[in-house]
């Protein structure tokens, strides 16, 4: 699990030095040579939906994802447990509801090509897919740990892609 974390993480991080390159070879292009160019915008912005998706399905741990827990916050580790896994299933429920629909739109999408790059819109949007089956992914394997009777407040190991977590 370690290496497939630390591929994540370098995958994540030559996302985001592509964002930079893009952004500088703009800013180069437009005001030292004159020369506006539109494909920087455009490698830029698919890379950025490609990190934020890749990013929170493979590199965020669960313990880092901004929760609102003013309500496990104030109850036992028992109802804390319940409500993991209820939320859990919500999860893996809704996300696996959509994921049909989420497919043919990708695939839809094909039809549509970039401005610039010229690469149809369905490689483009295909990371959600990939997203959407990490949450659920990540969700079943919270529900194991939940129904093994790990406290959800304790985040010592919350995700199998989480650096350094013993399986």
């Amino acid at each position: 699990m370690r290496r497939l974390s630390q591929f994540a993480e370098a995958v994540a991080a030559a996302l985001l030095a592509i964002i930079f390159v893009a952004f500088i070879l703009q800013i180069v292009l437009r005001y030292a040579f004159n020369w506006p160019v539109g494909w920087t915008t455009e490698v830029s912005l698919i890379a950025w939906l490609w990190l934020v998706l890749w990013g929170s399905a493979f590199v965020l741990k669960d313990h880092e994802e901004i929760r609102i827990d003013f309500l496990t916050a104030h109850v036992g580790r028992r109802a804390r447990t319940v409500l993991g896994i209820l939320a859990s299933i919500c999860v893996i429920v809704l996300f696996g509801l959509q994921l049909p629909a989420a497919y043919d739109y990708v695939s839809f999408m094909k039809v549509e090509r970039s401005s610039y790059l010229n690469t149809g819109f369905d490689k483009l949007f295909s990371i959600y897919l990939v997203f959407s089956v990490a949450v659920i992914g990540r969700n079943l394997w919270l529900l194991v740990q939940l129904f093994r009777g790990k406290d959800p407040a304790d985040h010592a190991s919350d995700s199998p892609m989480q650096s350094g977590s013993a399986l």
